[in-house]
């Protein structure tokens, strides 16, 4: 009998800011009972909750569960910064920039879907504007360096036919209120979401649509006849296909062993500003801005509901085991603190409120885990550092590879190439650790 077993569950660093700021979560059902279903995603992230509500577009006479092993929104998808991007993001190049016009392109097409599909999901759940706002971001540099990078990211854009500006240094403080930026590269087409808001959202909708259960890890499956029998700490679900959404945690389960990468970002928000630090600041009261290096410090100022608050996030670091630790959080908001600083001398009585680790999962080559990796047992996982954009179209893609055979979103993924190993341990830990340090270091200012 083929049988897959969790070696670990996940586990997070620090409350998870953006849920903390809303008001109090109504909770969803734990399973408790034995289910039947004709498919079971693991996962209720964005990826998950995408392919949950992509499967019930399709086929509505479907029985779907999902199984979120945290509370919905206290899970990576609620401690992400917010970006959903549709222009080239490469994390591992020096301005972003892709592999080519023509796979630039074809990326752009796609991330505009997953924008257009999550835009759906806001008018239906009527999301303000401050939980989904299509209000573009900005990528700011802070250097002679950061500042060619603009303008190499800008030229590419132009070859591209995309639209964007070019601000200097005058006209991105009036944006943002702060001294340290000296050019912004303004694009349109990304869309700043409050995480939490948007999850809580979309799983309080799709609970009425499909089985979601929230608390309730999967702890391993098994297969039983044709289908496969689920288990979790308190009830089993017997099920025709599973959809593994869990991204990292995929590995827990044997899959891709020493092929992801576990990198933990970390993230610090500001109390709410009082009304003499918002005078003081200046600039608008809603903006994002990611660094000219892609290494650099992400910033967002948000407003409403939750008060005017300002985002800092920056410092990685690598985990095989999928957790980070409290001193490791400690250790990066001190540097955030510093951050704040260097970037607002002109709030300098603010306090954090909330500070959080996240994690993400990479590859060394940028392809995704996505696809049937055993019979009826699917992938969609590995969105490396892009995981609203990319989560959202795993989600929509996988959906449509087990109901329809394939699409657009599902082939691009299909036709990556295969996710290569990582060295031995402790060679990989020591190796990812001593770059991120210093492509950190690099950054410098940015």
């Amino acid at each position: 009998m083929t049988r897959f077993t969790a070696k670990r569950l996940p586990r997070q660093t620090g409350p998870a800011g953006w849920n903390a700021i809303l008001p109090p979560q109504t909770p969803l059902p734990e399973l408790d009972q034995d289910l039947t279903a004709d498919i079971t995603i693991v996962g209720g992230g964005f990826a998950g909750l995408s392919a949950a509500r992509r499967l019930h577009q399709l086929d509505p006479s479907l029985k779907i569960v999902l199984l979120e092993a945290g509370r919905f929104a206290e899970g990576s998808a609620g401690r992400n910064s917010g970006f959903m991007i549709d222009l080239p993001h490469d994390l591992a190049s020096d301005n972003y920039a892709g592999d080519g016009l023509d796979a630039d392109r074809a990326m752009i097409a796609l991330n505009r879907q997953a924008i257009a599909f999550a835009t759906d999901i806001a008018a239906e759940c009527e999301l303000p504007q401050e939980a989904f706002d299509p209000c573009g971001k900005f990528n700011v540099a802070a250097t002679r360096g950061g500042d060619a990078n603009n303008r190499d990211f800008a030229a590419h854009l132009n070859r591209l036919g995309e639209p964007h500006t070019l601000y200097d240094r005058q006209q991105i403080q009036q944006i943002t209120g702060s001294p340290h930026y000296t050019s912004g590269l303004y694009a349109p087409g990304t869309v700043m979401i409050q995480p939490a808001a948007y999850t809580r959202a979309l799983s309080s909708r799709l609970a009425g649509q499909v089985n979601l259960f929230e608390q309730s890890p999967v702890t391993g499956f098994e297969q039983q006849g044709t289908g496969w029998l689920v288990n979790t700490p308190k009830a089993r679900v017997a099920t025709g296909r599973i959809v593994l959404a869990n991204n990292g945690h995929i590995e827990s389960f044997g899959f891709f062993p020493r092929q992801l990468m576990h990198i933990c970002l970390y993230a610090s928000l500001s109390e709410p500003l009082r009304a003499d630090q918002i005078k003081a600041l200046g600039g608008q009261p809603r903006w994002a801005v990611t660094p000219a290096d892609p290494m650099g410090t992400s910033v967002r100022r948000v407003s409403g509901s939750y008060g005017d608050r300002i985002l800092i996030r920056t410092c990685s670091s690598f985990h095989p085991t999928i957790e980070t630790s409290q001193m490791r959080l400690r250790n990066a908001g001190w540097v955030h603190d510093r951050k704040f600083r260097e970037r607002f001398p002109n709030l300098p009585g603010v306090q954090m409120e909330h500070r959080w680790a996240g994690m993400l999962c990479l590859s060394r080559n940028g392809s995704s885990a996505f696809g049937e990796l055993e019979s009826g047992v699917y992938s969609a996982c590995c969105q490396n550092g892009l995981g609203i954009a990319r989560g959202t179209l795993q989600g929509m893609g996988i959906a449509e590879l087990i109901q329809k055979g394939g699409s657009e979103i599902a082939d691009h993924f299909l036709a990556q190439p295969d996710l290569p190993r990582l060295p031995p341990e402790p060679f990989a830990s020591l190796g990812a650790n001593s770059y991120l340090i210093w492509k950190e270091w690099r950054s410098g200012k940015e």
